[in-house]
């Protein structure tokens, strides 16, 4: 496995502490980060004080971070980070929100993947919840399935019966998401999405998304699937 530091600020208007970690790639557990001062976690150093900024940031590839309760393992927040160097501060506003004393903040890198291939992450939110999706060393030009981080399940098996309420995708650095496709039981395309490129490039939107999508409402069936389609940098 390969490591790679990532840093967070989380913030009000009145103050903000720095977290950190030399996170391992490719997974959650573990990848607590904590305040580079005191050594302690976001609940225990920050109980009660809301926070309206997050800055995250990794060394190279992609990068998702949570806030999540420990003891109910609720998600509070959650959202990408971006490259070292081209933190947004307007950009990075969240919904207030006052940190549980059961609050940690974790992180879920990625790293750059090999030539030709790229690591796509894509939070996907449902009537029924949040997940975090991956796809990873997806050949350039080659519709590949997206399935959940923790238990590598399809759309359609997580998120049966519920409504897709939105769906955030970040690439790793440079390249193109070309699109995604919703894909119902018989092979037929619900709903095709362009992407693009983020961060420093030409023609870039975002530093954080290379597709973000709202206010949704999409009925997902048992056997469905979520496809992306990418450029390597």
């Amino acid at each position: 496995m390969t490591d790679q530091l990532v840093q967070a600020t989380l913030s009000n208007p009145r103050m903000g502490k720095i977290f950190s970690k030399s996170a391992t790639d490719d997974v959650w557990d573990g990848n607590t980060l904590t305040d580079t001062l005191s050594g302690q976690q976001i609940g225990i150093l920050m109980p009660s004080t809301t926070i309206n900024r997050i800055q995250a940031q990794y060394s190279a590839g992609c990068a998702a971070y949570r806030i999540q309760n420990s003891a109910t393992l609720v998600f509070q927040r959650f959202g990408f980070g971006v490259k070292d160097g081209l933190a947004c501060y307007e950009s990075s506003a969240i919904s207030p929100y006052s940190i549980n004393p059961n609050d940690i903040l974790t992180v879920y890198p990625l790293p750059v993947a090999g030539a030709g291939t790229t690591n796509v992450l894509a939070w996907i939110v449902s009537s029924k919840g949040v997940e975090l999706f991956e796809a990873k060393a997806v050949p350039d030009g080659v519709a590949t399935e997206m399935k959940t981080v923790v238990n590598e399940q399809t759309i359609g098996d997580s998120m049966f019966n519920s409504n897709l309420a939105s769906v955030h995708v970040q690439a790793e650095d440079g390249a193109i998401v070309d699109s995604i496709d919703i894909i119902d039981n018989s092979g037929g395309t619900v709903i095709t999405l362009f992407g693009g490129v983020r961060g420093g490039s030409g023609g870039a939107m975002s530093l954080e998304y290379n597709l973000k999508v709202d206010g949704m409402a999409l009925p997902i069936g048992k056997g469905f699937s979520l496809k992306v389609n990418t450029t390597s940098a």
